[in-house]
């Protein structure tokens, strides 16, 4: 049941996701305090604020489908550019514990941006590693 919920709601639950990673501390507090997103390229995190086509997609995102972006991931696949926005959704039966395969594997929903190919881009369950602050998909 979708019950509308606010930022305010669903802020509480992305801060308990990037604990849950195990995110560097001041990105944690960064995104707490002035809610500045995070994207990570091979575990490296950098502000979103400093890329404003990502941040432009990351809000255009946010607000079609009333979710709150807590992180956002960067790679070069086999079938394009992916930018994948980890995400609270708007439905608080899907908010619990980030699945976890192993200490430092996790499971997030996520919009996968495929810049190359925008008719690829999707809902769905990424796979995650974390290292020394950071995130890197690994599936």
């Amino acid at each position: 049941m979708n019950e509308n919920t606010t930022i305010q709601q669903r802020k509480p639950v992305a801060i308990k996701y990037l604990k849950q990673l195990d995110i560097y501390k001041p990105f944690i507090e960064g995104f707490e305090t002035d809610g500045n997103v995070c994207y990570y390229e091979n575990f490296g995190g950098f502000w979103i604020y400093q890329e404003p086509e990502i941040e432009a997609k990351m809000k255009e995102i946010e607000k079609k489908y009333n979710c709150t972006v807590y992180a956002v991931t960067h790679e070069f696949t086999e079938f394009g550019e992916c930018w994948d926005f980890l995400i609270v959704s708007n439905y608080p039966e899907e908010w619990g514990n980030l699945p976890s395969a192993r200490k430092n594997e996790h499971y997030a929903f996520a919009y996968v941006w495929n810049k190359t190919d925008d008719w690829c881009s999707e809902f769905g369950t990424i796979a995650l590693q974390s290292f020394g602050g950071g995130i890197k998909r690994i599936g």
